[in-house]
């Protein structure tokens, strides 16, 4: 039982009630969030333009994604995103490599493994180390470095955010939510 009551979306009003009414689904994360009404509509904003607008490959940033809720102990986002991946192209086996922590694991190609090195350097130590930081510009250029670190920030976030709430796990949404993200952005 989450910590915080769960907005209802019927109760809204406002750009809030409107960004309910466009969601296929009305995640508790959403639900959740909108206590913070300032934050919600910047907040999506960011989520939708991390999910469709960066130049980071969808495979790579659900690599990302998954890796900011294993280190971060987020099961809301790790249930969520778990089946956007698979829709996007990672494999089973990568996930399962994300999962254990091995970024070493022969189903990560070299740019992935420089991916998620420099991912658990962001979320572990804040400043990453000199080899990391050169791994990642062997294979990602400034922008996808900057995006990469953006997105694994926001994805902590989140994780903070439902676990410090106990917000209620949802069944996975998976692609349903992604691409109703994509019509809107």
């Amino acid at each position: 039982m989450a910590r915080l009551p769960l907005i209802d979306p019927e109760t809204t009003s406002g750009e809030i009630r409107a960004s309910f009414d466009r969601m296929p689904v009305k995640l508790n994360i959403f639900r959740m969030m909108a206590h913070a009404e300032a934050n919600m509509i910047p907040a999506m904003r960011l989520a939708n333009s991390i999910l469709h607008k960066q130049k980071l490959s969808a495979v790579n940033r659900e690599l990302l994604i998954l890796q900011a809720a294993q280190l971060e102990g987020g099961a809301y986002e790790w249930r969520q995103h778990v089946p956007i991946a698979l829709g996007v192209g990672v494999t089973q086996a990568q996930i399962d490599a994300v999962e254990r922590g091995n970024y070493d694991d022969a189903a990560l190609n070299a740019s992935e493994r420089a991916l998620l090195g420099f991912g658990r350097e962001v979320v572990e130590k804040v400043r990453v180390g000199d080899a990391a930081f050169a791994g990642m510009r062997e294979h990602f250029s400034d922008q996808e470095i900057v995006e990469a670190i953006v997105a694994l920030g926001f994805y902590m976030t989140m994780a903070r955010l439902t676990e410090a709430t106990e917000t209620d796990l949802d069944p996975a949404a998976g692609m349903a939510v992604y691409e109703g993200g994509r019509k809107r952005g």
